[in-house]
């Protein structure tokens, strides 16, 4: 099979709607673009990380910092996150949500910014309670992240951090100060919540 053969199946196996699971918009579907570095949480994870949240995530601020479908953020507040916000760097998919969520009435609740995840964290002022972070497994590991986000206080007290990257290809550590609270794997990935210690 070619390169573009690979690519073409790869995309033609994409999800093309992912399901919110629980809380007042269960069962929603949101709809995925079809792109490479377009990776939706699956559901059985998604599933593992909010029983994992559920004592925590009502009430939370949420930071979905690579957005894609917006699963993650989105369902955060269908399970009683008081708010999130989410941030993409594709402006069709940023477009594809901000549409979502007028359909939602959720406009209120969750904003989304078109920006590149980095770019974004080094400007943030505000702290979060949950931050989610998922990027592009190519591109970059969530866990070069942390150091910033403890550096500039991006995380309130008692808060989490959800990291999602490619098992295989793991090289970054957890820089010191941080901790593995919960630690799981699906497939070809590893993900967790991490905590200040």
């Amino acid at each position: 099979m070619s390169k573009q053969q690979k690519k073409t199946h790869k995309l033609a196996s994409a999800p093309q709607q992912i399901k919110i699971l629980a809380g007042r918009w269960r069962g929603t579907k949101l709809p995925v673009l079809l792109e490479d570095d377009l990776r939706p949480t699956p559901s059985r994870v998604r599933e593992t990380l909010f029983n994992w949240l559920q004592a925590s995530i009502v009430g939370s601020q949420c930071l979905d910092l690579f957005a894609g479908s917006g699963a993650l953020g989105i369902e955060a507040v269908s399970r009683g996150a008081s708010s999130a916000v989410l941030v993409d760097k594709d402006p069709r998919v940023v477009q594809l949500l901000s549409q979502q969520l007028s359909k939602l009435q959720a406009e209120d609740e969750i904003q989304v910014f078109c920006d590149n995840g980095l770019h974004y964290l080094q400007q943030l002022e505000q702290a979060f309670d949950i931050i989610f972070l998922d990027p592009p497994f190519s591109k970059l590991h969530p866990l070069d992240l942390l150091s910033q986000i403890d550096n500039k206080q991006l995380l309130k007290p008692n808060g989490v951090v959800y990291a999602e990257f490619f098992a295989k290809t793991s090289t970054a550590c957890v820089p010191s100060g941080w901790c593995w609270q919960r630690q799981s794997k699906a497939g070809e990935v590893e993900y967790g919540l991490l905590a200040v210690e």
